[in-house]
């Protein structure tokens, strides 16, 4: 890869890693969502892989919730996978043109759910139906875009779990779906070790970043930062699909 590229990857992991550091997620939606702007999100997702394992494994074991998250959210996880699973072929087909534009609607639906803050509530004895029927749902979507939120993350906010647990619940779903794409990138070719370089600079700027982001964690408000980052996603997704579109009407 060009130094610039390069350079570009460094300055979106940053961005990505500093977002996750205040407000706990959105290290995979923020830069698959920069990174498609230069390149397919196939080979997008062959670059955030590792950052993304790695930072999740940390926040997975960063509180005591483990094996509670395990015994309520395992319809979730596994619906997850085999929705990944059904829908391989679908960054690296005949249909992977079509990514940027599914990516770009998904940032835009992902931000206008945060900031309208739709809250409704999975009563406990539902939870684990619901949950392998949309973790099938995210699954499918998630292959298409390298992006795991939608409609995961709203279920997992309606099921009452506690902030913290939450947080954890994040980074054990969020392992479980990289894992399962990293399979989907290798069985495609995609994740050899022409990614490892550009993987590692990736990484590096990832946990600066989160670092950073954690330090003035303090020092900003955590929703004032969301509110202008939604924003900021909404006109980043228009962007990808919008020029996806014209790309392929030029084609």
């Amino acid at each position: 890869m060009s130094d610039p590229l390069l350079l570009f990857i460094a300055a979106a992991f940053l961005f990505a890693g500093f977002v996750k550091g205040v407000i706990g997620l959105g290290l995979p939606t923020v830069s698959m969502g920069l990174l498609a702007v230069t390149m397919q999100p196939s080979h997008a997702l062959a670059i955030v892989i590792v950052p993304a394992v790695v930072t999740n494994i940390w926040q997975t074991f960063g509180g005591p919730y483990l094996r509670d998250i395990m015994r309520r959210l395992w319809p979730l996880m596994a619906g997850t996978v085999i929705g990944i699973w059904l829908n391989a072929g679908m960054l690296t087909g005949p249909y992977a043109r079509y990514g940027a534009i599914v990516l770009g609607v998904l940032l835009v639906i992902y931000a206008i759910i945060g900031l309208n803050k739709f809250n409704f509530n999975v009563a406990r004895r539902d939870e684990k139906w619901i949950g392998g029927i949309v973790g099938v749902m995210t699954g499918v979507v998630s292959a298409a875009t390298g992006v795991q939120v939608i409609p995961s993350m709203p279920f997992m906010q309606s099921i009452g779990m506690e902030k913290d647990e939450l947080v954890q619940a994040l980074g054990v779903f969020f392992t479980v779906a990289t894992v399962a794409l990293a399979f989907n990138l290798t069985s495609a070719g995609l994740l050899t070790a022409a990614t490892a370089w550009p993987g590692a600079v990736a990484m590096a700027a990832s946990f600066t970043g989160m670092f950073v982001g954690q330090a003035v964690r303090s020092r900003l408000q955590p929703e004032t930062f969301r509110r202008w980052f939604l924003i900021a996603m909404i006109f980043l997704g228009l962007y990808l699909a919008g020029s996806a579109v014209y790309n392929i009407q030029r084609a």
